[in-house]
């Protein structure tokens, strides 16, 4: 077989460049409160916008499961609105919303999961283990033989979670009803 000699080049400067441009442009809530204000402005008359907020949420790992919340946002709105102060007042609304049909859905100890949640949105994580989350669970024996209590705990711990990656980085961290 024939080796082909030449001379060999580094592509990791332009590795870096690429890496550094893609960071630059990175899509967080700034950004689509950005596109908001600039849509509210214009009276949500401009469709090219609201394309344009749907496309960034979706190019954004960190805002798809968001995607929701910051639509019914936008339809909430009124030319009236002053977007910054609706958007704090607005998530943290949803925020209790959400917290409330997750105790409702799950029979779960309302004031304790308060405590619970709270204290992971001051900690910056859901704590998985120890006796917080079970303070929060509905009464269940824990020798059942079908696992109920653990079935139990595997779903609460789950909605709790996803409910902690929606608002953790929207809002102001803290429960008050």
């Amino acid at each position: 077989r024939k080796k082909v000699t030449g001379d060999v080049v580094s592509i990791n400067d332009d590795i870096v460049f690429e890496i550094e441009l893609i960071k630059q442009v990175e899509i967080n809530i700034d950004f689509i409160l950005d596109l908001i204000r600039e849509h509210h402005k214009k009276n949500f008359q401009d469709k090219e916008i609201e394309i344009k907020i749907q496309k960034a949420i979706d190019s954004s790992m960190s805002l798809r499961n968001k995607k929701e919340l910051i639509l019914q946002f936008i339809a909430s709105m009124t030319p009236e609105s002053n977007v910054d102060d609706e958007w704090a007042s607005y998530v943290n609304a949803k925020k209790i919303e959400e917290l409330n049909a997750i105790i409702e859905e799950e029979g779960l100890n309302k004031e304790e999961t308060y405590k619970y949640v709270n204290n992971s949105f001051n900690n910056g994580y859901i704590q998985e283990t120890g006796t917080a989350l079970a303070k929060v669970l509905p009464p269940l024996s824990r020798f059942s033989p079908s696992g109920d209590r653990t079935k139990k705990r595997q779903t609460v711990l789950e909605k709790l979670v996803t409910f902690f990656n929606k608002f953790w980085d929207i809002s102001d961290n803290k429960l008050t009803e």
